[in-house]
């Protein structure tokens, strides 16, 4: 488990200054027409750190530049520093996508990424908490672009590591944090439409 934080034996990550985006949407229902499809994101801020991180959030019907706002933020959060690596999690697969694996328990941190993934594309499964009550959840991550060379291990430790560092759980969460955050920041923002 990481401690505070830090980054030290997370591949890849904590060699370079590394900004974690994580991205979610909130979309307005057809009988509401004037409620606007909202979009949170968050980023993380002082890195080697990976548990904090800021939050942006915009409706369909304005765009105040949160990339940019993000990356200014990660600039001047340590000293002038540009981030070399861009890691970016977005939230968007459906239920019944996740339903198409095995329904059975899987012990925490088990990573599928053959037989059931895609023969060509760079995805994996990965059961990232332990089931309490009921079934776990696994996750279906999928690797659009790795500038960063990391290796299926290294990436699957990372993600794994992630999913450690939401501060409203003691225990591993089934997404990463910053997927969770995203939401979090995209229902926020959606109560402002709903008064």
């Amino acid at each position: 488990m990481l401690t505070l934080g830090q980054t030290p034996s997370i591949p890849v990550v904590s060699k370079v200054p590394t900004i974690i985006l994580g991205m979610g949407a909130l979309f307005g229902f057809p009988e509401q027409s004037d409620v606007p499809s909202i979009a949170g994101m968050v980023s993380s801020r002082w890195w080697p750190l990976i548990s904090s991180y800021g939050a942006s959030g915009l409706s369909d019907k304005v765009d105040d530049g949160i990339m940019k706002e993000a990356l200014l933020d990660f600039y001047t959060s340590l000293g002038k520093t540009k981030p070399d690596q861009i890691i970016i999690f977005r939230d968007g697969v459906s239920e019944s996508q996740f339903n198409q694996g095995s329904p059975d328990n899987v012990l925490h941190g088990t990573a599928i990424e053959n037989k059931v993934c895609h023969p060509k594309n760079n995805d994996f499964y990965l059961g990232t908490h332990a089931g309490m009550i009921g079934i776990t959840r696994k996750a279906h991550y999928h690797v659009l672009l790795d500038q960063a060379g990391f290796s299926a291990d290294d990436l699957q430790e990372f993600v794994h590591s992630l999913s450690f560092m939401y501060q409203r759980s003691t225990t591993a969460i089934f997404v990463v944090a910053p997927i969770c955050y995203s939401h979090l920041a995209a229902s926020q923002l959606g109560a402002i439409y709903e008064d």
